[in-house]
């Protein structure tokens, strides 16, 4: 029996506006929240955070083409590059010389984000099939010299054949990749009455390739259609291929610090919500509950945290990407020497020698077969249970009064955020950047408490210190314990007031 997968796990909570909405003009940046998020340092630990939709790709029977996203009237974000999405970002020779001749400069946020966006491109397409007889098969790529092994696996997720549509989130090697899956009838014993096929792309980094899920996902169905006609694909690497340095040792894999301040301060584009992980936070926070705060301390701690859950994996992808945001901090110097919080998204059976060489990350799974792995994770989530076999984490699942406080007020932010849109037509704050600012100023919060601390003539982190970082002296100690010791506070003495409860 095959399930229909159109998404709809990651829409239950989704709140679009209609598309005849009037109005569309683009609302400015809210300058309080540009100001608090001008200079993060640790914004590897979120990884890709770009949320500008400049524009997407919709594809036609000629192929693809470039088509801005429609607004919702709710004030799109300003487009960070007046380069279409169809043409080469990069700059050309003249104009690179003309800017560092210029001499040093005030770089404006958008045109850091210009300056991002031109290393974002893509290094392979490709096609993956399943074959009644051999599995899962690459069927055609481009470039074909490029090392693609294993990605057969990845691009279709195992137990795929349940459900007729996906996307899937993956890494492979030092690239990022995004895939299409679909699965068609037909009437053929040999195919035995179903085709399946992925259709998939490769970048050095993940954060533009929500762009081209539309036109993935067109492609995917014409090859179903029309297996073999692959002139679209090869007119779309040509268009969009990478420029990358001699050997393509220089990826990058982090957005840049100061582009995160301006990639989330505006509200997003339906089609983003839908399209883009920075637009499923509201729906990962809703699905946990208060089990959020657990992730949030364990995401924190730098923890291997692997998700399971059977196909479709798309929104699960969605889920690692927004616990990686529940980690990002933006006081300068804070986590540099602990280990990257990374999102391997989708993982299966072939990547076990890789994770287990990962000190921290976030991935997910279709496969049970992992739960049994235990030394290759410290926290395993399967639906909403969250849980661990390490003695020394279980202490951290159980919630302390503090973090039902912080949901509380969380929850209560929210609802002000809907009751002002609804009576006051406030288009400007949007609840992804409520959510995202919340573990973010409760992650400045602690780290700040902390460097005061370590500042003063009495370098002890009492009761007082401890409700100052918005934690409970009792039980959040353990915790407390953890993330000194993770992230270097040798010189900090804890009270012996913060016993355990």
């Amino acid at each position: 029996m095959v399930e229909r997968s159109d998404r709809a796990p990651l829409l239950d909570w989704e709140e679009v506006p209609s598309a005849e909405k009037p109005g569309g003009g683009a609302a400015p940046a809210a300058p309080h929240a540009k100001d608090r998020l001008s200079s993060p340092s640790n914004s590897r630990a979120l990884s890709g955070c770009s949320a500008a939709p400049g524009f997407g790709w919709s594809s036609g029977p000629g192929g693809p083409t470039p088509i801005r996203a429609a607004s919702d009237g709710c004030g799109a974000p300003p487009a960070t590059s007046s380069a279409p999405a169809g043409t080469d970002g990069a700059l050309a020779p003249d104009e690179e010389e003309h800017l560092s001749d210029a001499g040093p400069r005030e770089v404006s946020l958008e045109e850091r984000m210009v300056k991002w966006e031109e290393k974002d491109q893509i290094v392979s397409v490709f096609v993956v099939t399943f074959n009644t007889r051999s599995g899962n098969m690459l069927e055609w790529c481009l470039p074909k010299d490029m090392d693609l092994e294993g990605v057969e696996f990845k691009a279709i997720a195992s137990g795929s054949h349940r459900v007729t549509t996906d996307f899937i989130y993956f890494r492979k090697g030092s690239y990022f990749g995004l895939a299409c899956f679909a699965n068609m009838a037909v009437e053929s014993t040999v195919e035995r009455g179903a085709r399946m096929k992925s259709v998939g792309i490769l970048s050095p980094s993940y954060t533009l390739l929500y762009r081209y899920m539309s036109f993935l996902e067109h492609q995917v169905r014409l090859q179903l259609q029309s297996p073999g006609h692959y002139s679209p694909l090869e007119a779309f690497y040509e268009d969009k291929r990478a420029l990358l340095p001699p050997g393509g040792d220089a990826v990058v894999t982090a957005c840049p610090a100061n582009a995160w301040g301006a990639a989330i301060n505006h509200s997003m584009h339906p089609e983003m919500k839908i399209t883009h992980p920075a637009g499923c936070m509201s729906q990962f926070i809703r699905f946990f509950g208060e089990q959020i705060m657990v992730l949030w301390k364990l995401a924190l701690l730098r923890r291997r945290i692997l998700i399971f859950s059977p196909p479709p994996v798309g929104v699960v992808c969605y889920r690692v990407y927004c616990c990686c945001c529940l980690a990002n901090i933006s006081i300068p110097g804070v986590g540099v020497a602990v280990p990257e919080f990374r999102p391997f998204f989708y993982v299966n059976v072939a990547d076990i020698s890789a994770l287990e060489n990962e000190l921290s990350y976030v991935a997910c799974t279709t496969e049970k077969i992992f739960e049994e792995k235990k030394d290759l994770y410290d926290v395993y989530v399967d639906n909403q249970n969250v849980k661990t076999y390490r003695d020394g984490l279980k202490p951290l699942l159980r919630l302390s009064t503090a973090d039902r406080d912080k949901y509380r007020k969380l929850t209560e932010q929210r609802q002000m955020l809907l009751y002002s849109q609804e009576e006051n037509g406030d288009c400007v704050s949007s609840e992804e950047d409520l959510f995202i600012l919340f573990f973010l100023e409760q992650n400045n919060r602690i780290f700040q408490t902390l460097s005061e601390v370590a500042g003063s003539t009495d370098p002890t982190v009492t009761q007082e210190s401890v409700r100052a970082m918005g934690l409970d002296p009792h039980g959040d100690r353990l915790f407390l314990l953890h993330l000194l010791e993770i992230y270097g506070y040798d010189t900090l003495l804890v009270s012996e007031q913060l016993c355990c409860s």
